[in-house]
This record gives C-alpha cells, structure tokens and sequence, in this order.
C-alpha cells in the first residue's frame, strides 16, 4: 500500500478524525500579509493492523467477607457477573472502536478481519460479544431476522487452567513465585506493611476475614467499590479515609505482583508473555503482503491490561477502570517503513491519550520497538520459569537470553492469535 500524499485544505476535518493520519503538517503559506495561496500537505499514515487489550465491564464483587451485609443472593446473576451498566460500557467500547478504524475496517463483518480471545470467565466473554455488538451492528444481508439488532461473531477461548496468555498473574511458574517471595522480603513492601498495620487489624477485625493482608485486602476494597457502584448502603466502618486507604492498598498489590522487586524480570515471567504474541503479530503483518487479518482483540481483567503496561514500562500506578483499552496501531510510513503506535482508552467519553514507550516516540519505528521490549520478552518461558538448583542468587537470572537480529526477526515471525 504506497502512501498518498493530498494537497488540499479541505482534508482537514476527514483527516483528523482517523487515527495517526495527519501526523506530518507543512504550511507554506498562513502567515498574515503575505499574498499567494494557502497550500498544505498531508502525509496519510495507514493502520495496518490494531491490537486490543481491554478489561471487562461493571460486574459484581468476585467475592464478600464473612460480615458483608450483602452476600451472594443480593447480585442478579451471583458473584463475578457482567453486569448491565457493563454492558453498556462495552457497547460504547465498540462503538468508539468502529468510529476509529472505520477506515481499516469493513462496515459489515468479515471473519477473516478480526480474531477476538478472551478468558473463559462469563465476564469477559459477555464482554466481549457486546463489544462486538457495538463494532459489527448487522448490515444488509447480515440482517437474519429484522427485530434483532444483532449478529453472532465468534468469541474464542481456552479453559481457565491452559491460558497461559492471558491470565495473569500465570501460575506454574517456580521462579515467579520466588521474586514474590523476595517482594515480600523488600524495604518497600515491609515499610509499607508497617505503614499499614493497624489499619489492617481493623479491616480484619470490621470484615471478619482471618487474614486481611497486603496482598488479599483488595478484595475487600473490590466488594465495597462494587457495592458503591450499585448504591447499596456501606456499613458505617467504611468511611471515605477508609475508602481512600483501601485504594492504595488495592494499587500497590498490582505494583507487587509485576513491580517493587526485580520488576523487569517479573515481567519477562508475565506480561512479557502477552507482548511478545502481540510484538509477533504486528511484526508478522508488517511483512506479510495482503494480509487479511486488521484487528486482534483480547478480552481480560485488569490483571491483563497491568501485567503488559508494566511490561511497557507505562503502567499509571492505578487500577485500570472497567471497560479499559490499550490498543497497539502498526503504520506505514510515507518512506515504507513501519512504526507503533500505542493508545489508551480508559474513558468512553474521551478520546484515548498516547502512550509512549520509554526511549522512543509516540510513533516508535518497529525496529525500535522491538529492541527497546526486547529486555522483557522471554525467549523460553518454562526455562526461564525455573529456579536455578542450589542457587538463592537469581539476580542475573533474567539475562540468559540470545538477541535475534531484528530483520530476520520480522522475516520469520509466525502469525499467532
């Protein structure tokens, strides 16, 4: 596909509203007092591919605590369910995601465009399908019944205890389970423990859990957010202040998991997974000639959306909210080269904001892509996952790695969703 070059003032609108084209803007003209004609060219950067991860929509707590005046009989569909402001989230989602790649993609679906994974939990696979039905809503022939504003468009999965894509933290893996250990070991994490130990104690004791911990009380701040989503009434132990510290005790068990100890190791053993089918597959339609596949979405949990941010090193520190996107854009460049893009979608009501990898641009050139997430990619992820024998000294573990060069690299990689 060669890039076109237009010289038009008319552009300016149409242009503006598709992602990453206008990126290059020469006026000749402009400039008061000055006679001739106002001429502008615009460089049109086509997306070749989108990659999407987002989080589920609004559902109920995945759980209570023993004195929880709202146990599972007050939620319509039980624990852990999308819920119908979810749903209204992700129809939004996928209307936003049409409107911006209306132009990579056909209006009417078409199986051989979009590959969609998800978890296998109800959530996001309901979340999935009513994403879908904001994106694909039936056009024309599609239209198998004129009351149903609906089409079916698969939905893919595996069973919970074989993903290893997109399940995070990833089970099975010795090594990652010994970083844990040494997390809990660390200045931060112990300065933080002691920090909050009394307010601990109090959840504990106002919860009635066992063992309210850094690392399980954010389920205790998840059932009560939940609560307060769907206006039930908060015992009145939970204040705002309480409210507010289970917050930061809920952000930091996402910074223990892939963050505060050997981050960058954690994540080649997690969200390094994730990137490197992502990195396979933009890289993989760069070199493929009329490929037909515009669009892979992945379907998960906040969990998800982290691990691969903190393996981007452009994790916020929060929560990702409900219905959360990070989307990945391959471009062609005017000169035939290719560049990444990456955005985040963490409000339906707002344009998404760039993302910018460390090193790099907001429009990283490929190669630099690459080489700049190569750190975090494992190269043989069960190897790696194991604890070296008779060894408590790990710190250079992360390393035993071979570098690929970057143009055979893009010559062989394998299309996988």
């Amino acid at each position: 596909m060669q890039t076109p070059h237009r010289s038009s003032v008319d552009q300016t609108h149409r242009l503006s509203h598709h992602p990453g084209t206008v990126r290059q803007q020469c006026c000749s003209l402009c400039h008061p007092g000055r006679l001739g004609f106002s001429i502008q060219t615009y460089v049109l950067h086509f997306s070749l591919i989108g990659a999407e991860v987002y989080r589920h929509g609004d559902r109920s707590p995945v759980k209570s605590y023993p004195n929880d005046p709202y146990q599972e009989s007050a939620w319509p569909q039980g624990f852990g369910q999308l819920s119908q402001k979810g749903m209204q989230q992700h129809l939004k989602l996928g209307q936003n995601l049409r409107q911006r790649y209306q132009d990579l993609l056909n209006m009417t679906y078409n199986r051989h465009e979009i590959f969609v994974r998800s978890t296998d939990y109800d959530r996001t696979l309901m979340s999935a399908e009513v994403n879908l039905a904001g994106m694909y809503p039936p056009n024309g022939s599609q239209v198998f019944d004129p009351n149903v504003h609906w089409q079916p468009i698969p939905v893919h999965a595996v069973p919970q205890d074989k993903d290893q894509l997109l399940l995070f933290p990833m089970s099975g893996c010795p090594r990652y389970e010994a970083l844990m250990n040494e997390t809990r070991k660390s200045e931060v994490f112990k300065n933080m423990s002691s920090t909050y130990k009394d307010f601990l104690e109090m959840v504990q004791n106002k919860t009635g859990l066992k063992d309210a911990n850094m690392e399980s009380v954010w389920s205790v701040h998840d059932t009560l957010f939940c609560e307060q989503m769907h206006n039930m009434t908060l015992p009145p132990w939970v204040t705002p202040d309480v409210m507010e510290k289970l917050g930061i005790l809920k952000d930091f068990s996402f910074q223990v998991m892939f963050g505060v100890y050997k981050s960058e190791e954690k994540c080649r053993l997690q969200g390094g997974v994730l990137l490197n089918q992502i990195t396979k597959n933009i890289s993989a339609s760069a070199v493929t000639k009329n490929q037909q596949l515009k669009m892979i979405v992945y379907s998960a949990h906040d969990t998800t959306v982290v691990a691969l941010q903190s393996a981007l090193k452009v994790f916020s520190g929060k929560q990702p909210t409900y219905a959360s996107c990070h989307m990945f854009e391959l471009f062609r460049e005017d000169n035939g080269s290719f560049s990444v893009a990456m955005f985040y979608w963490n409000d339906s009501s707002t344009e998404p904001y760039p993302l910018i990898l460390p090193g790099c641009v907001q429009y990283c050139p490929l190669e630099e892509f690459i080489r700049l997430t190569k750190p975090v990619i494992p190269v043989d992820w069960k190897q790696e996952c194991q604890v070296p024998s008779g060894s408590k000294d790990t710190g250079n573990f992360c390393h035993i790695q071979h570098l690929v060069h970057i143009v055979e690299t893009l010559q062989t990689f394998p299309l996988h969703v």
